[in-house]
């Protein structure tokens, strides 16, 4: 099998001594595509970097987070713009609403979340979305705009009403390892058998988000990588009643199509 993994943080500090042999890993998982999660402009422009490296396997996105929203001044948009006119940067974000714990203001989030729904509207390419105990008003906003186009709610670890809320809004779902977790995931696994499969992706969102149940111990305990996706992909089949076969296949058409990968 052959699976994206649709949000992955390859520019982190923690992946600089081996990335090579990160990547080979993967490849030899059968994760043969990644999307790297560009969270700040310095951030976007790293990831662009190292996906122009190996163009057959990365591609990445090209953002703000709501927690560098306070960085963001006249030059950002034009800045990303820019950025996002290359045919590997996929997706605009990964940007929306993060009131857990407002490092930056709600406000001047709100505004360049906004600024980036406009931007790609104006580019048309799809959203890479983040939200944390922000539903309410991250919902609205969304609404507020008639000429959406295609987004993906990024790590989904909500309720089942803010599921039903976003793909009553056509909204994508990106599925990480937190579905592996036993204490914060379990509902986790009752919603996953509720999502279209036209609408769902998996990610690992690395080095974050250690699958905590992997059968053995990885060599860096705190460490995720792209390479473990395939043992989230088995948790997320099992709990939508579908061989490991069928995921793989639906959610690497969607990224796909998504991310219009060629």
């Amino acid at each position: 099998m052959q699976l994206t993994d649709i949000g992955i943080n390859l520019t982190h500090r923690s992946f600089e001594a081996d990335l090579e042999q990160v990547l080979q890993d993967a490849f030899a998982a059968g994760v043969t595509r990644l999307i790297l999660t560009g969270t700040s402009l310095r951030g976007s422009q790293e990831a662009h970097r190292l996906a122009l490296r190996y163009p057959q396997h990365l591609f990445s996105t090209a953002g703000v987070h709501p927690h560098d929203a306070k960085s963001c001044g006249p030059q950002t948009i034009p800045a990303l713009k820019k950025l996002l006119q290359h045919p590997s940067v996929c997706a605009v974000g990964e940007c929306g609403l993060d009131f857990n714990r407002n490092f930056s203001p709600p406000d001047t989030q709100e505004e360049w979340f906004q600024a980036q729904i406009e931007l790609a509207i104006e580019i048309q390419k799809p959203l890479f979305l983040h939200e944390r105990d922000a539903h309410p008003r991250f919902l609205d906003i969304l609404k507020s705009y008639s000429a959406l186009p295609p987004a993906v709610v990024h790590c989904f670890t909500g309720e089942a009403n803010a599921l039903k809320d976003y793909l009553d809004l056509g909204l994508w779902i990106g599925i990480t390892g937190w579905i592996c977790d036993e204490r914060r995931g379990r509902h986790l696994r009752q919603l996953a058998k509720r999502i279209p499969a036209d609408r769902l992706m998996l990610e690992t969102d690395a080095p974050f988000l250690l699958p905590r149940d992997l059968p053995q111990p990885p060599k860096d305990p705190r460490r995720n990588e792209p390479a473990y996706l395939p043992h989230i992909l088995r948790t997320v089949a099992a709990c939508r009643n579908e061989t490991p076969d069928t995921t793989a296949q639906i959610t690497t058409q969607n990224a796909q199509q998504f991310f219009r990968l060629p």
